[in-house]
């Protein structure tokens, strides 16, 4: 039974057009995926369905869902099916949740906005809707904080709120761009088996072929505010005809071209290193309990070598890489910098922090919108004894940015006038600056359209190739690491549990947590045989 179906969909914000005659539909018990770069319209499409729009847009053609036209509904009439019979799954949890109320008063919200039941039995379907998306009531009780779960805890509340009145379409936007393969795959099989278990339709938005072809029933590309082609998935995967599909499926798999081959010389040497968080009292008199993060963490970064870090959220990854950035203390062990220890309690000197930089997942979040490109790329230079000033402090500025292929005018601009592979262009820029022997990439390329992140990803191997780069690469996409690293840790619960030259890891995995990693990843290859 077609529960959606819409039909020559148009959008215009002002006198931008944003849909151009979108035609799709999706079925009772059944999931459609909407595949597509950032400014392709996927998101606007799905928000038509549910009319959240922006001021001042003007949609025509139609959207019906279960026999209404949604674009000749007034607003009272939307309400009443928005949240009740259309559920919607956002990309950021953290963003979707109010983080001073509890979990249990999130879910019940939406049964209580209905009417659907009075507070106390508001309560007794959150905590079974709760429990039906893999939070017991033992480990996850109602009174639990956003903050206090991981983030594909958080991404399970996020679903809980959209399906707790068991709606018959549920819309999920980029539901697993930020979370790790193990939890993106959980999230997955959670979203197919609520569709098996409701009976209800799913329309699923993402960028990424290889997060939808396990699961997706019927695949729609779309470009530039147009659908490009569709069908069944398999018929997708094995008979794709445009263009702009064979494209993205070959972004999705790149692998660039790296000249660089590592030296003998170590850059970075990591002993024994302990990290502890020491948390709240349970008691009067005890002691403060303590929470071991990083736990006797050793290994070895060649000059010229890229080193992949991979690992669930909560391993320990992030708080590594503070603490060899001397972000944080370090309890135990040594960190090395070209032969240069630093031991606990002491903090790493600027002349050794200079030779390393760091480039962030979102590089939106890790500018200052306020201030232009030129003075953001020249932060390190705070780094510097003797920073350049003047003309030679422009030059400088102009040069990275060139070598990452921006253009000098850039340096006039701010932040937001770029797009999400331009930010992240001139982060690396801003890595550069001050000619670092060490960069850390702290899951660079996690956001970006797959497109995009073959760009980036060659540039890095570019710069390497040209400036005698060391990478340390953090990421839990694992296709990215296999294509830019030449060697592989993985890390579980503060542990290196398989270190490894990046074929053989993948190849011949022998730890069960990497065997377990690689099994949750995705696998676009098999999708065409």
């Amino acid at each position: 039974m077609t529960l959606l179906e819409i039909n020559a969909l148009t959008l215009r914000i002002g006198a931008a057009e944003i849909l151009h005659d979108v035609s799709l539909a999706v079925e009772a018990g059944r999931i459609t995926a909407v595949i597509g770069e950032s400014g392709s319209g996927k998101s606007m499409t799905a928000y038509c369905v549910n009319q959240l729009l922006p001021r001042g847009a003007v949609a025509g053609g139609q959207v019906v869902f279960d026999g209404q036209d949604m674009l000749v509904l007034d607003e009272p009439a939307l309400c009443q099916i928005r949240g009740r019979d259309i559920g919607m799954v956002f990309q950021e949890p953290l963003s979707a949740l109010n983080p001073v109320q509890t979990i249990g008063a999130q879910v019940a919200e939406t049964v209580l906005i209905h009417r659907a039941a009075k507070k106390p039995e508001a309560m007794r379907i959150a905590r079974e809707t709760l429990n039906r998306v893999g939070l017991p009531e033992g480990e996850f009780p109602l009174n639990r904080y956003p903050h206090e779960l991981s983030g594909g805890q958080r991404q399970r509340v996020v679903i809980a709120m959209a399906i707790a009145l068991r709606p018959k379409l549920l819309i999920a936007d980029e539901p697993t761009t930020a979370l790790d393969v193990t939890t993106q795959a959980q999230i997955m099989a959670l979203l197919k088996r609520l569709v098996v278990e409701d009976g209800m339709g799913l329309l699923l938005i993402s960028h990424d072929l290889g997060v939808v072809a396990g699961v997706a029933d019927h695949i729609v590309i779309m470009q530039t505010g147009r659908v490009v082609e569709q069908g069944a998935t398999a018929d997708i995967f094995k008979h794709m005809q445009h263009p702009y599909t064979k494209a993205l499926f070959k972004a999705s798999s790149h692998v660039p071209e790296r000249a660089a081959r590592p030296a003998d010389t170590p850059i970075l040497e990591v002993r024994d290193l302990i990290r502890d968080y020491t948390l709240p009292r349970t008691s009067l008199l005890g002691a403060a309990p303590k929470f071991r993060a990083v736990s006797g963490v050793s290994f070895t970064l060649s000059k010229g070598e890229s080193l992949g870090l991979v690992g669930e959220s909560g391993c320990g990854k992030s708080t590594l890489t503070r603490a060899i950035l001397g972000l944080e203390a370090i309890q135990g062990g040594s960190i090395s910098i070209n032969g240069v220890a630093v031991t606990a309690g002491h903090a790493v000197p600027r002349a050794l922090r200079r030779n390393m930089q760091v480039v962030f997942q979102d590089p939106y979040g890790s500018f200052n919108p306020r201030h232009k490109v030129s003075r953001l790329v020249a932060e390190p230079f705070h780094l510097l004894d003797d920073p350049p000033k003047g003309a030679a402090r422009q030059a400088a500025i102009t040069h990275a940015l060139e070598a990452v292929g921006m253009q000098a005018a850039d340096s006039d601009k701010y932040i937001h006038e770029f797009s999400g592979g331009q930010r992240q262009r001139i982060a690396i820029a801003r890595a550069l600056i001050i000619k670092p022997e060490l960069i850390i990439l702290d899951e660079a390329v996690s956001a970006l359209d797959v497109s995009i992140r073959a760009q980036i990803l060659d540039l890095l191997a570019e710069l390497q190739s040209r400036l005698g780069l060391s990478y340390l690469f953090i990421s839990h996409d694992l296709g990215v690491v296999r294509a830019i690293t030449d060697r592989v840790l993985v890390m579980k619960a503060g542990q290196i549990v398989e270190n490894g030259k990046t074929e053989d890891i993948f190849n011949n995995p022998t730890h069960p947590y990497t065997q377990a990693l690689l099994a949750a990843a995705p696998k676009l290859e098999e999708m065409i045989k």
